[in-house]
């Protein structure tokens, strides 16, 4: 990056949507550079945006990226005002959508948005039925935005648990409950019965008359009116999507007398959309399941007294009491009490974790036995299950690559399906004097079998399925692209400290070497020596005493003092006890060769271990060990992985080399990498990017946060609670449990397979249906029951992903 003057103190983040590829952005990023009065610009292609050191505008920003028709709109910091409150241009609204029946009509609602005045851009996330809108735009313009498709518009106050709280959103409330099958779907069963009567009335006259005919139009009429109402206006617009398609296949079936097929058509395309909405409200399900976990409510204690208040009412410092069996409705600190808490909903966690003052809790969460005392620690929308949700709902917003190649697939597909069926209409009868009512039809047929429903839906409805999984399970995914990128990894790069081990010291062993000393006084001494060190590994010496009940405050130590990097040594009833490595000890003369004591401190060390001697200026008294344990799951993690197609499996630490051999060794990992800085570790994850392409980094978010970055996915420890793990990665394993890696691997390429397969079998169908207009076989009744099963076996196939298990 240049060198920052008063010119580059002005950056500048701008949002860009339009990238096919890294090289494109690379090329964009260079053209951006080129434009006067930018002195730098830098280009983040994961995040989509590209940060400009200097002045640039949009129109110049999306010149620069004409060749790849990209469109670029700044972004704005984060909201801090009411959302009643009259705020700037820029700012960015949320509403929830109610009524999208595709992901067609979605971008089709959004195109429709930014042509309203004060809007500069929007951006639908159609897997959680939301809006963003920068600029500003009231609820009655992006209704009437909406009106094509009839949808409902309600503002999203960020951050705020379910629950409607604005009387447009009660309502939109009071109508997501459910209803009745037959008021719900009354359109659909009245225009089937008017089929049914017209088959009837067919089958009884022996032929077509005026009351079938009338039968089989008002069961069209009732049936397509949503359906003609879009698609004659696209056709007005000459914009063709899925509606345009039927309305046309319709409009020529009634042309050409075929009135019960063209009632056929009608009503299978209704409940193949129907069956679409469904799936994608299932799917949706994963969202709403989370949102409805943190209670509204809780019982706070203000001024003496107990209230139970809305969580937007909570304010940090207050008081929250959670008795047994409730959930706890807000982050925060146990101030009193002490209980057993399940976590699952959260952290994924299937054993109840013990709470005690001190400890953090999370909303959400259950408790389970004892009355819990907890200090609110943040306010609601910032609770960690709130930023998991708004998280959740932003990944799968995120296109995918396979996602955005179906998007701009569809985008050529349906003006080139209405070319072929107009030549299959009209070839055969102009060139080869054939019939023109057959061919007529074939065309027609070719229109309905050509409609994109199932290619569409392939990818979205497994992305938001696979994404809301992995966040009840315990793993927070960041988005589509992540998700994909996990299941194609070839190699993985751990770092050491609190990922492969737990990241908390312990004694391991305690070996008197003295005989003639009791183990219990010695350690006794010891731990007040240690007590007063303030020395990193003395808390693991102290936690050691306190399990064995052995007292050490009543100890009276004298002329304390820490001798720098090799120990410390203070008095204690008249003997000067030291506490140190094997060098301090070589230096008092105290460890004369001693092959016993050099064996067993050599042996503790090949072992990982950091090994301490004690002992007074004539006697080596004894020699303790602390390590940082290994996890218990890690062995069996990297074995699984190894397992599973991953080539290499590196362990990366700054720690020194006997250290992180005895570690590496322990859990199986293919390389060891040892004493590395943070650039270390960088240039290692550029080297694993270079051998293999694919490349995972794990580890707590902040000293790895180089590593993280240049990988292919940044995988964070211990999202629970940590907000920075929360916004860096791209994935974060929420639990603190490295046993989910595998689980996420396997549903990342579960994903991928179900993804090719909806891509390939929507497309294979297509291509056989189409083929059976060379014999003249195609006909509508196929037609349309092949376009209708793709799309059913489509949602379905990617439901399965909702089923996925560890």
């Amino acid at each position: 990056m240049v060198e920052k003057t008063k010119e580059t103190e002005d950056k500048s983040v701008f949002r860009v949507e339009g990238f096919s590829c890294a090289n494109c952005a690379g090329k964009f990023e260079k053209n951006v550079k080129q434009i006067p009065g930018v002195q730098d610009a830098k280009v983040n292609f994961g995040a989509s945006k590209i940060s400009v050191y200097g002045e640039a505008t949009v129109e110049e920003l999306e010149k620069a990226g004409a060749f790849e028709n990209l469109k670029v709109a700044p972004e704005k910091p984060k909201r801090q005002v009411a959302p009643e409150v009259n705020v700037a241009v820029e700012d960015k609204n949320v509403f929830r959508v109610e009524g999208f029946t595709c992901a067609n009509c979605a971008g089709k609602f959004e195109n429709n948005v930014k042509q309203i005045p004060g809007v500069q851009d929007a951006k639908v996330n159609f897997g959680a039925s939301k809006i963003s809108v920068y600029g500003t735009a009231s609820v009655e313009e992006l209704e009437k935005a909406g009106a094509f498709e009839n949808l409902k518009v309600a503002p999203e106050i960020a951050g705020r648990p379910a629950g409607p709280k604005t009387e447009t959103e009660k309502t939109m409330a009071a109508k997501e409950k459910k209803v009745p099958f037959y008021q719900k779907h009354s359109t659909l069963l009245y225009s089937t019965l008017l089929i049914v009567f017209g088959y009837i009335s067919q089958f009884v006259n022996g032929e077509e008359n005026l009351l079938t005919s009338l039968l089989f139009v008002a069961a069209i009429a009732i049936g397509g009116y949503s359906l003609f109402k879009v698609g004659f206006q696209n056709l007005i617009r000459l914009d063709f999507d899925m509606k345009t398609l039927m309305t046309v296949a319709v409009i020529g079936a009634a042309f050409i007398g075929e009135w019960a097929e063209a009632s056929i058509v009608v009503i299978l395309f209704a409940i193949s959309e129907a069956l679409e909405r469904y799936s994608m409200d299932r799917a949706r399900q994963s969202i709403r399941s989370l949102m409805d976990i943190a209670p509204k409510e809780a019982l706070v204690r203000r001024n003496g007294q107990e209230l139970l208040i809305s969580v937007d009412d909570i304010v940090v410092g207050d008081t929250m009491i959670v008795r047994p069996g409730q959930k706890i409705a807000m982050d925060g600190t146990v101030t009193n009490g002490y209980s057993a808490v399940n976590q699952a909903a959260i952290t994924g966690e299937s054993v109840p974790v013990a709470k005690t003052v001190n400890d953090d809790v999370f909303a959400g969460t259950l408790n389970e036995e004892g009355l819990l005392e907890v200090k609110i620690t943040k306010l609601v929308e910032d609770t960690t299950i709130a930023k998991i949700i708004h998280l959740v709902e932003e990944a799968q917003g995120e296109r995918a690559p396979s996602q955005a190649f179906v998007d701009k697939f569809a985008k050529y597909y349906t003006p080139i399906i209405m070319a072929v069926a107009a030549l299959v209409a009209i070839v055969p009868p102009l060139l080869f004097d054939a019939s023109w009512e057959t061919w007529v039809y074939q065309g027609l047929a070719v229109l309905v079998v050509g409609c994109p429903c199932a290619l569409v839906i392939s990818t979205p409805i497994s992305i938001v399925s696979a994404i809301g999984n992995a966040a009840k399970k315990g793993v927070l995914i960041k988005g589509g692209v992540y998700l994909e990128e996990m299941g194609a990894l070839k190699a993985i790069a751990f770092d050491k400290t609190g990922t492969l081990t737990k990241g908390v010291p312990v004694v391991t062993d305690f070996e008197v070497m003295n005989k003639q000393v009791n183990e219990k006084e010695l350690l006794s001494i010891v731990t007040a020596l240690e007590y007063r060190s303030q020395h990193p590994l003395a808390s693991a010496i102290m936690k050691k005493a306190d399990a064995e009940n052995i007292s050490y405050s009543s100890v009276l130590v004298e002329d304390f003092s820490s001798i720098t990097g090799k120990g410390i040594k203070g008095t204690v009833e008249g003997i000067t006890y030291y506490i140190g490595s094997p060098i301090l000890f070589n230096e008092l003369g105290a460890a004369s060769p001693n092959a016993n004591l050099e064996q067993t401190v050599t042996a503790l060390q090949n072992q990982g271990k950091t090994a301490m001697i004690i002992g007074t200026e004539q006697h080596i008294l004894a020699v303790i060990a602390v390590a940082d344990e290994v996890r218990d799951s890690s062995k069996e993690v990297i074995q699984k992985l190894h397992d599973m197609g991953i080539k290499k499996t590196i362990m990366l630490t700054g720690d020194n080399k006997a250290t992180g051999q005895a570690i590496g060794r322990e859990v199986g990992v293919t390389e060891i990498q040892a004493e590395l800085m943070p650039e270390d570790k960088l240039n290692v994850i550029k080297r694993l990017r270079a051998e293999y392409g694919k490349v995972a980094m794990i580890g707590d978010g902040v000293n790895d946060a180089p590593a993280l970055a240049a990988s292919t996915v940044g995988i964070a420890m211990g999202g629970a609670g940590t907000d920075t793990a929360l916004e860096t990665a791209d994935v974060a394993l929420m639990g603190d449990d490295l046993s989910k890696l595998p689980f996420t691997v396997k549903l990342s390429r579960k994903s991928l397979n179900i993804i090719k397969a909806n891509i390939t079998f929507a497309i294979g169908i297509k291509v056989i249906a189409l083929l059976l207009v060379i014999p003249g076989w195609l006909t509508l009744w196929i037609a349309i029951m092949s376009d209708m099963g793709a799309t059913l076996l489509v949602a379905l196939n990617s439901l399965r992903l909702m089923r996925v298990k560890e």
